[in-house]
């Protein structure tokens, strides 16, 4: 399950395209302000930041930037993973890393078979759409920096400690 580490203190996260699918379900927000994307945007910085992780952060309320933070050792090229993880996650409403995956599991790629153009979008862990129950896609959530399962644990860390909040 996300959330958890490994033997390494390394997140875990789902390994099948049905093990990210389940996660996704249950990764379904009440609902979805400018202050909760602004909290998650906090909450992504300060899980980074206890990491050391050299991330730069994303979160859309809808289509707008609600948040927008680098961390040192990020760089430029951070950016651009970020819009193009986002773009992913926006068209196909599910998690960048998921999208990839369902495409790895036909037995080729989404750079091979999506006919989306790649320096717009990549299917790589990292970019989340936050949904809410009876909306669907509200925003999203985007990390770029580490490795993509990395990226991808991070904002579903981050969503659980969100949805958490909103059940104390």
């Amino acid at each position: 399950m996300t959330g958890g580490t490994g033997a390494e203190g390394n997140p875990v996260v789902p390994a099948t395209v049905a093990e990210l699918e389940a996660e996704q379900r249950r990764l379904v927000l009440g609902e979805f302000t400018l202050d909760d994307a602004w909290a998650l945007g906090v909450l992504l910085r300060e899980l980074a930041v206890e990491r050391g992780a050299p991330v730069t952060i994303d979160v859309r309320h809808g289509t707008r930037q609600a948040f927008r933070c680098a961390l040192p050792g990020s760089s430029a090229d951070n950016d651009a993973w970020i819009d193009r993880k986002r773009r992913v996650a926006e068209r196909y409403a599910a998690p960048s890393l998921l999208v990839g995956a369902r495409f790895r599991a036909k037995g080729t790629t989404f750079e091979e078979s999506s006919r989306l153009d790649p320096d717009a979008f990549a299917a790589h862990g990292g970019s989340y759409p936050v949904t809410v129950k009876g909306v669907g896609v509200a925003g999203t959530a985007t990390v770029s920096g580490l490795p993509q399962a990395e990226d991808h644990a991070l904002v579903t860390r981050a969503l659980e400690r969100l949805m958490n909040r909103g059940e104390g």
